[in-house]
């Protein structure tokens, strides 16, 4: 697969402080790529850096072939931002709008089918200023995606939103991801990434820490898959695998090896003839594996 982003060493300073520690990235045509991270790990600057507004201090980027430092119009005219917050005419029909941006490019993608990929054909007609937050978000969306662009970044896109209007949003990228879009996304939402990313990247004090599908990190055991069962009255001699009873009742083992735990588990029981009632096993999450990683820091970008 080619990729659409290379990034090899990364390095950002501001200073005496070190805010990108020597990242490496890729990222293939035509997948959805996550970049997770709190604030003050290096993630926006990443980002900043990718989309050409901000020079690096050292190490090398490709951005669809090119180096986005030098802010080239041809790689410009391959790349769409959605950045956390935009401005447009509030007195603009929908249409009007993207057709406005539409004219800014020299192949820009047909109005209609912008208009239909962002789920705004019933609101074409409409004012701005008389969209919902999720219909101007899908808006902002229609404007990065005006001159038909290979690869697209979208900053936080579903903050702020409720349920139905992520759920939209979310069918949104699904539908440029069908057209072959490569999508850069940032969110602080680990759902939203283990749903919509081919693949995530975990960035920490201003380093990667951890790279991977979604389903492969969020089964790391980095927190270990927690069993949790209750024992027979006055069970004793329970197998030696660390369980511990938990405040209410239930007996609880992190393990690092599940098979093995459960097997000792389940035979001890088999043979005396009983049941472990409420016998649940766990994998951690993506967001477990998120917190353990980054140790939920927040601080400045």
């Amino acid at each position: 697969m080619a990729a659409a982003i290379e990034v090899k060493g990364l390095r950002k300073s501001y200073g005496d402080v070190e805010a990108v520690k020597g990242i490496d990235l890729s990222v293939g045509e035509g997948t959805v790529f996550a970049l997770l991270g709190p604030n003050g790990a290096g993630k926006t600057t990443t980002v900043e850096i990718l989309e050409g507004f901000r020079e690096r201090t050292a190490g090398e980027v490709r951005v669809m072939g090119f180096d986005p430092a030098r802010r080239e119009r041809a790689l410009r005219s391959q790349i769409g931002i959605v950045l956390q917050s935009t401005g447009v005419d509030p007195y603009l029909p929908v249409a009007e709008t993207v057709e406005l941006y539409r004219g800014y490019y020299p192949h820009p993608r047909p109005l209609d089918e912008v208009i239909e990929v962002v789920g705004l054909v019933e609101k074409r007609d409409s004012r701005v200023n008389k969209l919902s937050g999720g219909q101007q978000r899908r808006l902002d969306v229609a404007i990065a995606l005006a001159g038909d662009p290979k690869l697209l970044f979208l900053d936080e896109p579903t903050t702020g939103f409720d349920p139905g209007a992520r759920r939209n949003a979310w069918q949104v990228v699904k539908n440029l991801q069908a057209l072959g879009k490569t999508i850069f996304l940032t969110t602080h939402y680990m759902d939203e990434a283990q749903y919509l990313a081919n693949l995530v990247a975990v960035i920490a004090r201003g380093e990667i820490v951890a790279t991977g599908p979604p389903s492969s990190l969020g089964g790391r055991n980095v927190a270990g898959t927690l069993i949790r069962f209750r024992a027979p009255d006055g069970a004793e001699g329970l197998p030696q695998v660390g369980a511990a009873q938990a405040s209410d009742g239930m007996f609880e083992v992190r393990a690092d090896d599940p098979t093995r735990v459960l097997h000792e588990l389940t035979s001890w029981a088999v043979q005396r003839g009983q049941s472990l009632e409420g016998l649940e096993v766990t994998r951690p999450t993506l967001e477990d594996v998120y917190l353990e990683l980054t140790g939920a820091e927040e601080g400045r970008t």
